[in-house]
């Protein structure tokens, strides 16, 4: 096959393996950033008529909408932000920023959305739809339990994905470029010859999810050929490289509306294709540049018509249009070539940016040189995030992407089922309280031993904190299996499921919200001398602690164990439950915003903690309770235990004063690389850092028209400050800014 001339390797050629085809073929890249090029004078043009789009749309909040046409693969016509100079084209619309109506999360959100930005939903649309089609959001509505209902409502298990997508289904977008669409659908359609015995639901169902994966690459194909593009044939060069994987993505983020859109781990398997360019001397270093640049504008025009709700508790719009970077082939290869190199030099051509979420696979063996610029980069952008891929490539393999924030996945042969995040303090102030809800005084757990009196028995309470934990898991599994279901049937992701394997491995995450808040409330009652005060229908009004008591992120044991402890507790309770289509279940650490929704919901709780204020995001350390140095901070959060338990992402915001890693910017990349390997060595799994001082926060804040460029990490992607709401931005200032390692 003429694309592959000059390609190394066989098993790739056999049978679907982007690793084995990576492995022969890629070039690692040990130096240093000098080669890199400024921005051709094609991306400058497009950049810049994106720029005023941004700024039209930063004003407006939403640019436009297509209103006679709804979401779908080939349901639009070709794009272009300026077709004489793009050299990718492709766009979710016809027009860039143009948003996509997606009905199938429900037809009341869509109008909803319309309205709250001056639009109106086409009637002839809304009929049509409404009468041939019923969406996800009415599947799961009409079969919810009472019970699901309840604790939904009462604010201890939200966020489902009930109107959204699950997004954490990530395609492997690269077997586009090597393969082409024709034969993609050549061994689909051979899969489907296969699956005949037994011919009960599970084998007819997996048959016409076949048949639909099958309908979309077709479909996929269609959507190129606007562009007069033939994608059936393989990718030829890297220009073509770059397109068909753009392509492959493009039609997911034309046909679903998941909260995470990730993009995959394409930069080592791209730089293949580059560099076989440049050496038959068809491609320059300045053209490698401009097609990187080109698609990551791409990559940051991503949009979803959403509530305003959703921008609210999601601050703003993040995509999570994370690309993973580099990781080591093995013990003494790293997958770093000039193209990872490439990417996160688009922060320095086009300005830094939230999107895409660049997500560097760190290890200590990575070669100098990339950690050092990828650092200087993430001190000076806050864009970047790491995960530890000497920690997640021993359970996952060396072809691994991470999809949402911190999810790792096997690409091609692996899915998630996105989960919602449980309010865990809540569930220790019904533990206290007689399994009553402190708010509604709704009973939600039966046969609590009651307590009574102005103190607390820890061991009284952790029996019961256990209890309220065994009510919630049976909840949240039912929950979640009506959610998938209704997912599956009503609002398929065939157009991601058409770049992974027939047969996939299935996880399950389940999210916790509030983690440090119930440790530290928990140590308070165990060490702190807690007094409290109840009202005359026994409820607890307030928490004292009469002496000061350990608490989680400052390398104190005795605090940290409790975490790990309440880890391993409800992963065991979990881990007994069947799941939806076999599913592994996970425990997911994160935070997409919730920890500020769930804590407004939340009366005090006996760490000190006020009513109605933010718990912590994520596995980091509550508030301001980290107070011995940022090395004890990691390491307290680095022992929450991973494989197996928390594979779904142990994610860790962290804040440090520059001041902190020295006055002169080698010696802060130096210290900033030194407290990852700390970390990282000690088993985390994800490290968000923001190296910023709260006084700039706090100007800019007070004068947010002198900041609009300033990016931070927040709740797992990166955002603009300004967007963020006031609750937001008084969650992030009351973190702890470590002053000293």
């Amino acid at each position: 096959m003429n694309e592959w001339n000059g390609f190394l390797g066989e098993t790739w050629k056999k049978r679907i393996d982007i690793e084995d085809f990576i492995v022969h073929n890629y070039k690692e890249y040990r130096e240093g950033e000098k080669f890199l090029v400024k921005s051709s004078k094609k991306t400058s043009k497009v950049w810049s008529r994106c720029q005023k789009l941004l700024e039209k749309e930063t004003i407006t909040k939403v640019l436009d909408v297509e209103t006679l046409a709804i979401a779908g693969i080939d349901n639009f016509d070709a794009g272009y932000i300026d077709k004489k100079n793009e050299v990718i084209v492709g766009l979710q619309t016809d027009e860039p920023l143009k948003r996509i109506m997606n009905p199938l999360g429900g037809m009341d959100v869509v109008k909803e959305a319309l309205n709250s930005y001056g639009y109106s939903l086409n009637r002839d649309i809304e009929d049509k739809f409404t009468e041939y089609h019923k969406t996800y959001q009415e599947g799961i509505m009409d079969t919810y339990s009472k019970e699901i209902l309840k604790y939904r409502d009462a604010k201890v298990l939200s966020t489902l994905p009930e109107t959204y997508g699950r997004g954490k289904v990530l395609g492997d977008y690269r077997r586009l470029a090597l393969y082409g669409v024709d034969y993609l659908i050549r061994r689909k359609k051979r899969d489907l010859e296969k699956l005949i015995t037994p011919m009960n639901f599970a084998m007819v169902r997996t048959r016409e999810e076949v048949e639909e994966q099958i309908k979309a690459l077709e479909d996929i194909k269609w959507m190129a050929s606007r562009y007069d593009i033939d994608i059936g044939r393989p990718a030829s060069n890297a220009k073509e490289a770059f397109q068909w994987v753009y392509f492959a993505y493009l039609a997911t983020i034309k046909q679903n509306n998941g909260v995470f859109n990730s993009f995959g781990r394409t930069a080592t398997f791209l730089d293949i294709y580059i560099e076989r360019d440049l050496a038959n001397g068809t491609l320059t270093e300045e053209g490698a540049q401009e097609l990187v640049d080109q698609l990551i504008i791409k990559l940051r025009l991503v949009r979803h018509l959403r509530k305003n709700d959703y921008r609210e508790n999601l601050i703003g719009e993040p995509t999570w249009v994370t690309e993973s970077i580099a990781g080591m082939c093995d013990e003494e290869h790293s997958f770093v070539t000039k193209t990872s190199f490439r990417f996160l030099h688009t922060l320095e051509n086009l300005g830094s940016s939230p999107e895409p979420n660049f997500t560097i696979l760190w290890s200590s063996k990575l070669p100098e040189p990339f950690q050092k610029y990828a650092s200087k980069l993430a001190i000076d952008t806050h864009v970047i995030q790491f995960v530890n891929d000497d920690l997640i490539r021993p359970i996952y393999g060396r072809d691994y992407a991470i999809t949402g924030s911190a999810s790792p996945v096997k690409l091609g042969s692996q899915i998630i089922y996105y989960g919602a995040t449980c309010n865990l303090p809540k569930l220790l102030l019904y533990a206290i309280n007689g399994g009553k809800d402190e708010i509604t005084k709704e009973m939600m757990v039966e046969g609590l031993e009651p307590l009574s009196g102005n103190t607390l028995d820890y061991q009284v309470v952790v029996k019961n904190f256990i209890k309220t934990v065994q009510k919630l898991i049976d909840v949240y599994v039912d929950a979640l299996t009506i959610v998938h279901y209704m997912q599956d049937r009503y609002g398929y992701e065939s157009s991601v499921m058409a770049f992974l394997n027939t047969i996939v491995e299935r996880k399950m995450s389940f999210g916790i919200t509030g983690l440090s808040t119930v440790v530290d409330s928990l140590s308070a009652i165990r060490y702190g001398g807690l007094t409290l005060e109840r009202n005359e229908e026994g409820f607890v009004m307030s928490y004292k602690t009469e002496q000061d008591f350990p608490k989680y992120g400052n390398q104190d044991e005795r605090a940290d164990k409790i975490a790990t402890d309440i880890i391993k507790i409800f992963y065991r309770i979990l881990s007994e439950k069947h799941l939806y289509r076999n599913a592994q279940a996970r425990i997911s650490l994160q935070t997409v915003a919730d920890h500020v929704y769930y804590g407004e919901q939340t009366d005090a709780t006996p760490d000190g903690r006020e009513a109605n204020t933010p718990f912590a995001p994520g596995a980091s350390p509550s508030d301001g309770m980290d107070s011995t140095g940022a090395k004890n901070s990691l390491l307290s959060v680095a022992k929450i235990p991973y494989q197996g338990v928390c594979e779904d992402g142990i994610t860790n915001n962290f804040s440090i004063s520059p001041n902190a890693l020295g006055d002169q910017e080698e010696e802060r990349i130096d210290k900033f690389i030194d407290l990852m390997n700390t970390y990282f060595q000690a088993g985390g799994e994800h490290l968000n850092i923001n190296v910023v001082s709260k006084k700039q926060l706090l100007n800019a804040q007070k004068s947010p028209e002198k900041y609009n460029q300033l990016i931070v990490r927040y709740a797992e992607c990166g955002v603009r400050f300004h967007q963020l709401n006031r609750s937001q931005q008084e969650e992030l200032l009351s973190r702890t800014f470590h002053a000293d390692i």
